[in-house]
């Protein structure tokens, strides 16, 4: 192994500090990280190796726990089924497929939200709620009811009222979300 420069750490020693050794016991690291390892000589290493005892400063008890041969497998872990466990089909909404690679290992479980198949993620979701529109609502239908809550949450239509602006700003949003979605193209 290549030293790059490095030399053994141990005090009064000249040959490359080739091996990485924990730091020594109550060093600081940098801010409120670790401290950096320690890098020794071959020989220095074997000692340090030699001398480490996991179990120093440790009870008989302790030993015991420490040694047994299923240490930390009495916690629970969860259940492995396809209701709740580790099978269960992917947020759609997370990522695409256009393949079909994924989707078709779960189709069987997944229920059909639009009667065109096609997905919809949460923030398509979300932005129908905003909208009030059903789940099954086409661009046209989409297109009518952006019109019709831009023209009455629009200031101008208001009197000048502004305390619509947010409403409006969350209708614009949910449009534009929808208007680039999968579900809408």
């Amino acid at each position: 192994m290549e030293a790059k420069g490095r030399l053994c750490a141990e005090p009064g020693c000249d040959q490359p500090g080739e091996f990485r050794a924990p730091p020594l016991e109550g060093a600081r690291g940098v801010g409120d990280g670790p401290a950096p390892y320690r890098w020794l000589c071959l020989d220095h290493v074997r000692e340090f190796n030699a001398g480490y005892n996991f179990f120093k400063g440790m009870s008989t008890e302790e030993i015991h726990d420490a040694q047994r041969p299923f240490a930390g497998w009495e916690r629970e872990t969860r259940a492995f089924n396809a209701s709740g466990g580790a099978d269960r089909p992917p947020r759609w909404a997370d990522f695409s497929d256009p393949l079909d690679a994924i989707q078709a290992r779960f189709r069987d479980r997944m229920p059909v939200e639009r009667k065109d198949g096609r997905p919809l993620s949460g923030a398509d979701r979300e932005a129908l709620r905003t909208l009030e529109l059903e789940v099954d609502a086409d661009r046209m239908a989409l297109r009518r009811r952006y019109s019709e809550l831009v023209r009455k949450f629009h200031p101008d239509r208001n009197g000048g009222d502004r305390s619509y602006e947010t409403a409006l700003a969350k209708v614009i949003a949910a449009y534009q979300q929808l208007k680039g979605s999968p579900a809408f193209a």
